[in-house]
């Protein structure tokens, strides 16, 4: 008779459902957010409608340089998807050395449901931003270490609880464009984003109702021995700094997804069905549809490989990954190439971008975070983690800045020229991959864990 397994903790549950929530509102707002700035906020006069925005527009022209209502756009959009990647480094240490990780989380879902609601006012859409990007900072790291704290070290579980709370996520990416999405083609955006900040509430009911389920927040840093120096620590640092690297030819063309590509897909896609026009932000509802649905393909996939002793290392991994990514955007650019005129590609063909992209996502970010949280000096571990979303902060920046080629280069030559880019990353990882796995200390294929969440 076999043992049966020992059930997860309550609190994985309020955590996987707190973290859904979440990714509904940030997700099902992102949906909207770059049409609705070309479309509606920048055309009409924002210097007098939206508090601060002249001054806002002259500081960053000051250093692009003058842009146009899409450029601009895309240029907010960067700034703001890589913000929401580089506050978790604060957020953390407020987590933990100043209120603790539960009230941070707390702290975190308030300031988001707070920016969601306020972008259905044009007048406090830049309020409603930093609000977004300081509550996402509070929250995002929080969570997702209370996860890994209601499991001892070494319990096999946790790889498990990480995988159901990535679960999470990637559901509430797909719900969140799908339902606001809806509500802002039918209503307009500014429902669909206060629709958003009702996802956000909903999270913060059920974080609350279970807060006897989580775990208790931990002491202070630097109190359990973890500070001293091992032989080796350097050479890992040196490593994930090259992993962090060498993602960013994934994540720059990656960042795209949802800042050019709605778009051009509403411009480029006849997106009629039986007398219905369906909203551009189902696209990007697909995005983690497919990324729930591939997950157990991959998984299987490393497995298989694992047990034949061929599994790749992890820079190979990205390397996958990035190879994935060129062949997306080059089937955006054949698209763009073949249908020329407004509205002539067929509305389901654009799915094959996030059916390509959306699966290689799990061959980078996953494969990163678990590296780091594997081979990370433990007094660097948190800092180290840090710098892989800072990596991400770069990667959208650098994806907003590149945006403003979007009009001059034309979509063909512009999805080709983020082809390139993820195509560098093949021949990056092909060049310095097996270094990197050494400089790690890791085995073949670096990571055995299941993947982290990391969206």
């Amino acid at each position: 008779m076999t043992e049966a397994r020992p059930r997860h903790p309550r609190g994985l549950a309020v955590l996987a459902m707190t973290e859904a929530w979440e990714r509904f509102s940030f997700y099902g707002m992102q949906a909207l957010l770059l049409l609705y700035m070309v479309t509606t906020l920048l055309p009409s006069a924002p210097e007098r409608r939206v508090w601060g925005f002249a001054g806002f527009r002259s500081g960053v022209e000051a250093i692009t340089g003058p842009l146009s209502d899409q450029a601009l756009a895309s240029q907010i959009f960067g700034l703001y998807a890589g913000l929401v990647y580089l506050t978790p480094m604060a957020g953390g240490l407020i987590g933990d050395r100043l209120i603790g990780s539960r009230r941070t989380v707390l702290l975190g879902a308030a300031l988001m449901a707070a920016g969601h609601f306020l972008l259905a006012f044009d007048a406090s859409f830049l309020i409603a931003l930093a609000l977004l990007i300081l509550g996402s900072g509070c929250l995002k790291g929080n969570i997702a270490t209370q996860v890994g704290r209601l499991y001892e070290r070494g319990d096999p579980r946790s790889d498990r609880a990480y995988l159901l709370f990535n679960l999470g996520i990637n559901i509430g990416a797909f719900a969140g464009p799908l339902v606001c999405g809806t509500i802002g083609a039918a209503r307009g955006a500014h429902f669909g984003f206060a629709s958003a900040g009702v996802g956000m509430l909903i999270g913060v009911v059920l974080y609350c109702a279970g807060w006897r389920y989580l775990p208790a927040d931990r002491p202070r840093a630097g109190r359990d021995g973890d500070a001293t120096r091992q032989a080796g620590d350097g050479s890992r640092v040196v490593g994930l700094i090259g992993l962090v690297l060498l993602a960013a030819f994934f994540n720059v063309p990656f960042g795209q997804g949802y800042n050019v590509f709605p778009l051009w897909v509403s411009a480029a896609a006849d997106r009629h069905v039986a007398g219905f026009e369906m909203p551009v932000a189902w696209y990007l509802a697909s995005d983690g549809l497919i990324t729930v649905l591939a997950t157990p393909v991959v998984l299987a996939l490393w497995q298989r490989q694992a047990a034949a002793g061929r599994e790749p290392h992890v820079a190979a991994k990205i390397a996958i990954g990035c190879a994935m990514l060129a062949a997306a955007d080059l089937l955006l650019s054949g698209f763009s190439a073949a249908f020329p005129q407004p509205h002539t590609l067929r509305v389901f063909w654009a799915f094959g971008y996030f059916l390509l992209s959306s699966s290689a996502y799990l061959f980078v970010m996953p494969v990163l975070l678990a590296a780091v949280a594997r081979a990370a000096p433990r007094r660097l571990a948190a800092t180290l983690m840090g710098v892989a979303y800072a990596g991400l902060f770069v990667a959208n920046l650098t994806a907003g800045w590149l945006g403003r080629y979007y009009a001059p280069l034309g979509p063909a030559r512009f999805w080709l020229l983020h082809a390139a880019i993820a195509g560098g990353g093949v021949l990056v990882a092909l060049v310095i991959g097996r270094r990197l796995a050494v400089l790690l200390g890791l085995d073949r294929h670096g990571v055995s864990s299941l993947p982290k969440p990391c969206r």
